[in-house]
C-alpha cells in the first residue's frame, strides 16, 4: 500500500477503491498527479489487492468506517466519487442491496449535502430494464423505468430519492454506467465483462462460448448492447469534477450499440486467433431478466460540454488485450 506519511489537508474520497472502477479511477487520478486520496472499501478480499496496492494515496478507511470519519473530519473532503456498490444481477436478496447501495448512498448524500461537499455517484443502466421506456437520461422518466433484478432496482430506489431531495450537494451527477469493460475487473468472477471471459476461453479452450438468443427478433450472437471503455469512464468522471456542469443523472455508454458476436471478433482479431464462436442456452436464472438492447442517448452529456471520443469497441478491446490482460498489467 502506498500512502503518504503526513495526511494532507484535503482529500478526494473514492468508494469501492478496491473495485474494478474505482480502483481505475484512483489510477486515472494519480497519472493526473492527484495523490491526495483517500481509499474506502473492504480492504478483506486479497483477490482486489492488486486493484490498489500500486496506487498512491493519503489514507484508507474501511467503507464501513468511513461514514464516521466523514462525520469527524468533513473539512478535509474536497470531493466524492461514490463508485462502490454490490454489483451482482444473479443475487437476489434484496435486504443486501438496501444496506449496501440504497441506505449507504443516502448517508454518503446527506453528508454531501449538510458539508456542501461535491459528490458524483454510480447508477446503472441496469435501471432500464427492457429498455421499454427507450434510454433517454431525463429525469421526468426515470419514475416509469422498470428494472429487472434487485441490483437495477436499488439503483433506480436510489436515483428515484436523489430526485425527491430538497437539499443536494453544490454539485452532483449520478451515473448511469453501461457495459463497461477493461483492466481492474478480473476479480468480478461471473460479473467480469465478456471481454475478460473470452480472452480466457480463447487461451485455454481456442473458441468463445457466447449465450444463444431466445428471442426472434435477435439471431445467435446479434443480441446488442453498449459497450464501454473504462478509460472513457475515468475521463468522464474527471471531467464532471473539473467542471461541474448542471447537476443531474446522466447516462454513460459508447453511444453505440454493437453485438456479441462484434465483441467475440473484436477479442479473436487482438489476439491474432481465427475465430471460433459457440452458442449455448442462456442460463434459466437469468433468461426472463435479459437485455437484448442498450444504447445510451449520450446528449445531455454532451450539451453539459464533454467532448472527449469514445473508444470504438475494435480499438478498446484491442488496447485491453493487448496491453493489459495479455500482460497481466492493472490500470
Amino acid at each position: 500500500m502506498a500512502s503518504y506519511p503526513i495526511k494532507p489537508e484535503q482529500v478526494i474520497v473514492i468508494t469501492g477503491a478496491a473495485g474494478f472502477i474505482g480502483s481505475g479511477l484512483a489510477g486515472r487520478l494519480n497519472a493526473a498527479g492527484q495523490t491526495d486520496l483517500l481509499l474506502a472499501d473492504d480492504f478483506s478480499d486479497p483477490k482486489k489487492r492488486a486493484n490498489w496496492e500500486n496506487k498512491w494515496f493519503a489514507l484508507s478507511v474501511d467503507r464501513e468506517d468511513l461514514p464516521g470519519w466523514f462525520r469527524s473530519h468533513p473539512d478535509q473532503v474536497d470531493f466524492v466519487f461514490h463508485i462502490g456498490a454490490r454489483t451482482d444481477t444473479t443475487e437476489f436478496d434484496v435486504r443486501i442491496f438496501d444496506r449496501l447501495n440504497l441506505d449507504y448512498s443516502k448517508t454518503i448524500w446527506d453528508l454531501c449535502t449538510e458539508h456542501r461537499i461535491p459528490l458524483v455517484y454510480a447508477s446503472s443502466a441496469a435501471t432500464y430494464g427492457m429498455g421499454e421506456q427507450g434510454y433517454a437520461d431525463n429525469h421526468e422518466g426515470i419514475p416509469s423505468l422498470k428494472p429487472l433484478n434487485p441490483y437495477g432496482e436499488s439503483k433506480q430506489a436510489f436515483d428515484e430519492w436523489v430526485l425527491k431531495q430538497a437539499k443536494t450537494p453544490p454539485f452532483w451527477a449520478g451515473l448511469k454506467f453501461f457495459n463497461v469493460y477493461g483492466p481492474n475487473e478480473y476479480h468480478k468472477g461471473r460479473m467480469a465483462s465478456v471481454i475478460f471471459h473470452a480472452f480466457h476461453q480463447i487461451r485455454e479452450q481456442g473458441k468463445v462460448k457466447l449465450f444463444r438468443s431466445h428471442h426472434p427478433d435477435y439471431k445467435d450472437g446479434g443480441q446488442l448492447r453498449d459497450f464501454v471503455y473504462v478509460k472513457d469512464v475515468l475521463d468522464v468522471c474527471l471531467f464532471l469534477m473539473e467542471n461541474k456542469p448542471a447537476s443531474g443523472i446522466y447516462n454513460l455508454g459508447s453511444g453505440t450499440a454493437r453485438t456479441f458476436a462484434d465483441l467475440a471478433n473484436a477479442v479473436f482479431d487482438a489476439m491474432h486467433v481465427e475465430p471460433v464462436i459457440e452458442y449455448i442456452d442462456t442460463p434459466e436464472d437469468i433468461r426472463d431478466k435479459y437485455q437484448y438492447f442498450t444504447q445510451a442517448e449520450m446528449g445531455k452529456l454532451r450539451q453539459a460540454g464533454y467532448t472527449g471520443d469514445f473508444h470504438s469497441l475494435e480499438a478498446g478491446v484491442a488496447d485491453y488485450v493487448r496491453n493489459y490482460l495479455t500482460e497481466h498489467v492493472f490500470l
